[in-house]
């Protein structure tokens, strides 16, 4: 029973956790953020392909 009762109170750990669980959701926060970002980089790289396409085929 004390084992249990002194393994409840102690909290030596606790800050590596929190540390562990914030930088997950930074990590997380920002692979959301590159995915929304590679669809509109993607659509600026091809309305760029096409005008430059079509530029040059007027040459």
């Amino acid at each position: 029973m004390t084992f249990l009762r002194n393994f409840w109170q102690e909290d030596e750990g606790q800050d590596l956790i929190e540390y562990t669980l914030l930088l997950a959701f930074v990590a997380l926060a920002s692979a959301a953020l590159f995915l929304g970002a590679g669809k509109s980089i993607s659509g600026i790289w091809n309305a760029t392909s096409t005008q430059l396409a079509s530029a040059n085929s007027g040459s």
